[in-house]
């Protein structure tokens, strides 16, 4: 397996948006001659909703992805870019494989107590307009748009979860791929968020698709 599988360099030379919030964009975050690796053995996802690694299987080369994912050489920057310390703060990594046009893509900002969210695009050449995250200037429409990020090509979307930091996308069914990543203000966020998602997992398993 090649490493490391990120580029942290691109990470630390891209430039930080501050209107309306803290946001950066790097297209290529998953080196690509690490990127087939890492999406050959990326979680089977078959439902809809977010799922902790806890509750998947993947293979080593998206093993190699979390271990990056991580680590203290990532925190440090992004507390650097983002003016926001997550050095001594624990991390979550959840994984989506599928998106539902029903309850995917709303207009929602993310829980207060994730510090930063990062995600991480894993899909190949994204052709529809659906499914493209837009960040927004308010919960009131998806078109007020600031940025929009097709989900695509181990593409990284990094933002500081400010009150105002609405974020949704046009109703997409299909498989969309993603990896979450949070620095969350402590670890009982992360067994109490991971009890839910194993719980919601569980019940997922006996869904339509079974």
């Amino acid at each position: 397996m090649i490493r490391p599988v990120v580029d942290l360099h691109a990470l630390r030379e891209a430039e930080v948006r501050h209107d309306p919030f803290p946001f950066l964009t790097v297209p290529h975050f998953i080196r690509a001659e690490a990127f087939d690796a890492v999406s050959t053995d990326f979680p089977h996802v078959d439902h809809p909703g977010s799922f902790p690694l806890m509750t998947v299987r993947y293979g080593p080369g998206f093993a190699a992805l979390a271990e990056d994912l991580n680590s203290p050489d990532l925190a440090g920057i992004v507390s650097d870019k983002l003016a926001v310390d997550v050095n001594a703060h624990p991390t979550m990594i959840t994984v989506r494989g599928q998106s539902s046009e029903v309850i995917d893509g709303k207009i929602h900002t993310d829980s207060r107590t994730k510090l930063v969210t990062a995600l991480i695009y894993m899909n190949d050449n994204w052709e529809s307009p659906k499914g493209r995250l837009r960040l927004l200037r308010s919960r009131d429409s998806l078109d007020d748009v600031v940025a929009e990020v097709p989900p695509e090509k181990g593409a990284l979307l990094l933002f500081r979860n400010d009150p105002n930091a609405w974020h949704g996308y046009e109703p997409f069914s299909g498989p969309r791929r993603v990896v979450q990543l949070n620095w969350v203000t402590g670890k009982a966020v992360v067994r109490r968020e991971e009890l839910r998602h194993r719980v919601s997992a569980f019940f997922k398993r006996f869904g339509p698709g079974h």
